[in-house]
């Protein structure tokens, strides 16, 4: 499920602070050294470094 339309564009990744892009059910950090995934659950993101999921 997308999310809304301004929610994106409001929304930086709470490591680096780099913006995020939408992909599939995750939300991937686009910094350069970061690149950190982070889950959307039920529509929500779940915006806790704990919870991201490391780049491969």
């Amino acid at each position: 499920m997308p999310l809304e339309a301004g929610l994106l564009e409001i929304l930086a990744c709470p490591a680096c602070h780099a913006p995020l892009k939408e992909q599939d059910d995750e939300l991937i950090c686009t910094g350069q050294s970061c690149g950190l995934a982070y889950p959307v659950r039920d529509g929500i993101p779940v915006l806790l470094v704990d919870e991201a999921r490391r780049p491969a």
